[in-house]
């Protein structure tokens, strides 16, 4: 028997095209085009939108990439839909990718972004994952910032309010194939928002607190997995879960891995516990590959370390001797309801681009998942439909958080204070990054 050789296969034995064949072989090209801001092109709408239409925004950003030619000159243009095969790789694989930013109005009027070197930095560490074409994120930051001065006059004035933009990248090889897509295309669209959460406490500073449903029966992340990049693929599976906590009267999912707490929603969490002198341990579970590593999260720690030592980090409404200890360690349902018995657990909160800082009021969780009753114990009637099992649902528990917002809470303080930082009015570690408007952009 002779058996020809033939080249690569994909994960169901088909060969790969001859120009995917090469990239294996050799790699990307070196020499093949980034993204290069010098070569962006603006195409205006004829009409702008009236204010305010906060669905869509008037322009976009877009620009795609090929394995023969690497990027293509980015472009601003009106906002539309994209044209994609069906086959598209995004479709049929996910190898999805997006990131979520804001921009403020400054003092003076200029547009601000807050922090936006790690969203970038997460960015192409995410698309590294799902193996799509590499990009400079550097370039990208200075063609969005050309895109949000563009499009300044959609910023909300607001406090607390802003433009979200989100940076999206996507696979796009027009084919069918368990493998790498080496076409990808990367757009930005915006869109102006007003609070995550609109029922604000008294004095309209800050969200008050939300209902969350501790989940163990279905999970977000796992070892070794993909919670620690932010993919669409992240986020559809959560879905019927949050469905089931609305059910339950619950506003959003704490996520578990066990009984370990991981994310609510896609939130990052501290929980805050106050020792006998006084002083308080902020506790949030540690980046092991599971979490999403957050710039929100980033920020809350660095400003909690600084409290009250720095002037400018000084939290508002936190007195200046309450000294703030900060421990990135798993953190378990039962060390909470332990606390909670103990009077020991103060607040529990969540952050995240989105909602900044939003306290939680209480937290429910159900030890064991719903079972059926045939699990442990079998049928006394052998021709039981399995559909008409009983389901033994064990009662949920609710802890009730002492603090929610307000003065004096961390929670608070921690949004105001964030709050100001992006919105211009206090200046810390170069946090703020201005978008200036060219006279092209006016």
């Amino acid at each position: 028997m002779t058996i020809e050789k033939s080249g690569p296969l994909n994960a169901n034995g088909i060969p790969l095209p001859a120009t995917e064949v090469q990239v294996l072989k050799n790699g990307l090209s070196p020499t093949l085009p980034d993204i290069d801001p010098s070569r962006l092109t603006i195409t205006r709408v004829v009409t702008l939108k009236r204010l305010p239409e906060p669905d869509t925004l008037v322009h976009m950003l877009y620009m795609d990439f090929a394995p023969e030619r690497g990027w293509s000159a980015p472009q601003i243009k009106p906002y539309g839909p994209l044209s994609l095969d069906p086959a598209s790789s995004c479709f049929q694989y996910c190898p999805n990718v997006f990131e979520g930013m804001k921009a403020y109005l400054g003092p003076d009027g200029t547009p601000r972004l807050f922090r936006p070197h790690l969203n970038m930095e997460r960015m192409v560490r995410s698309a590294e994952r799902v193996a799509l074409p590499p990009f400079d994120g550097d370039a990208l930051l200075v063609l969005i910032k050309r895109l949000v001065a563009l499009e300044a006059r959609w910023i909300p004035r607001a406090r607390g309010c802003s433009l979200y933009i989100r940076p999206t990248i996507i696979g796009t090889r027009p084919s069918l194939g368990v493998s790498a897509s080496r076409h990808a295309a990367l757009y930005v669209i915006l869109s102006p928002m007003g609070p995550y959460i609109r029922d604000t406490t008294a004095g309209g500073k800050g969200p008050r607190g939300i209902s969350l449903l501790a989940m163990s029966d279905q999970v977000r992340a796992w070892p070794g997995g993909t919670g620690g990049f932010k993919l669409g693929l992240n986020y559809a599976p959560g879905f019927a879960a949050q469905r089931t906590a609305a059910a339950l009267g619950y506003q959003q999912l704490l996520w578990l891995l066990g009984e370990t707490i991981a994310e609510a929603g896609a939130m990052n969490v501290f929980a805050v516990f106050e020792r006998p002198d006084g002083d308080l341990d902020v506790v949030t579970p540690p980046l092991d590959g599971t979490i999403l590593p957050g710039v929100t999260r980033d920020s809350v720690l660095a400003l909690l370390s600084h409290h009250p030592h720095t002037t400018t980090a000084a939290l508002p409404q936190l007195p200046a001797h309450t000294r703030i200890h900060t421990a990135e360690r798993p953190l378990t349902m039962s060390e909470l309801f332990a606390a909670s018995t103990a009077s020991t657990l103060r607040e529990f909160f969540c952050v995240g681009t989105a909602a900044v800082v939003i306290p939680a009021a209480r937290i429910g969780w159900r030890r064991q998942p719903p079972t059926a009753a045939g699990d442990s114990h079998s049928h006394s009637d052998s021709d039981r439909d399995q559909d008409d099992e009983e389901v033994v649902v064990e009662e949920v528990e609710d802890i009730s958080l002492p603090v929610v917002g307000g003065g004096g809470s961390l929670a608070q303080a921690l949004w105001e204070r964030l709050v100001d930082i992006q919105e211009g009015r206090v200046e810390w570690e170069g946090w703020g990054v201005p978008c200036k408007v060219s006279d092209d952009d006016a």
